[in-house]
């Protein structure tokens, strides 16, 4: 039997969100979180509309760096564009888990959202960082109850199992996030995991950025404000509006 999950209400702010604006900015509600899977509790960060409603809700997966500000900092201003956003701390109790203990804490995050009376259950997307877009790469195609998923310079050959070995599953949509200077997910990687996409006849979107490092999205921690940020964070915000309605 699945664990029962529970949320662990630390702290609460109410706030508007102005930067990187994507159309009307919703108040966003805040919130430290702790999520219960396999009777651990995983520190992690809850962002949502203020305003009453049905939304959709998204699972965000941080980079192999931790929870940083910058993921706290990008949860509240995508809960601004109208989801409910869940930044789970998969690296709460050791720095690698088991891709099993990540997937099972994942689905107890989906579980977690779904009994929230602001989430369309049947309208949840998966993205993911560095590590975390390995994850939705890997995840997408075994946890059939996201409908789509954005994977950021993510790892599509490397780990316990290649997430490039369960294309023959994937059915949700995904979109590709990467840069062309990332040296430890070389860009080279990626084109050839679109290939066996295409070939395979799976549905992705691709944006790349020339020049770009692993991990562009954060700088020393915190969340970039220029213009490549700002029009990434806007290609995902998008995509999940576009997908999941």
């Amino acid at each position: 039997m699945k664990k029962l999950v529970w949320l662990l209400v630390c702290c609460l702010f109410v706030f508007p969100v102005r930067a990187f604006a994507q159309g009307p900015q919703a108040e966003v509600e805040s919130a430290d979180v702790e999520i219960l899977s396999d009777g651990k509790a995983y520190a992690s960060y809850l962002a949502f509309p203020s305003a009453g409603g049905l939304y959709p809700a998204i699972v965000l997966i941080h980079s192999f760096r931790g929870l940083e500000e910058g993921y706290r900092t990008m949860t509240d201003q995508f809960a601004a564009q109208g989801f409910v956003v869940l930044a789970v701390g998969w690296q709460t109790f050791e720095q690698s888990p088991s891709d099993a203990t990540v997937q099972q804490l994942v689905r107890d995050s989906v579980a977690y959202l779904r009994q929230r009376d602001d989430v369309d259950g049947e309208r949840l997307g998966l993205t993911g960082f560095c590590a975390g877009g390995r994850y939705t790469m890997l995840f997408l195609p075994q946890v059939d109850m996201f409908s789509a998923g954005v994977a950021w310079y993510g790892f599509p050959y490397s780990g316990e199992t290649q997430p490039a070995s369960l294309i023959g599953q994937l059915e949700a949509p995904l979109l590709m996030i990467h840069g062309t200077a990332d040296s430890a997910s070389p860009i080279g990687d990626i084109y050839r995991y679109a290939t066996a996409l295409t070939e395979a006849g799976k549905y992705f979107e691709m944006k790349v950025y020339y020049g770009e490092p692993h991990g562009f999205m954060l700088a020393n921690g915190q969340l970039r404000q220029d213009e490549v940020a700002q029009d990434a964070f806007g290609q995902m915000v998008s995509f999940f509006q576009r997908k999941l309605g």
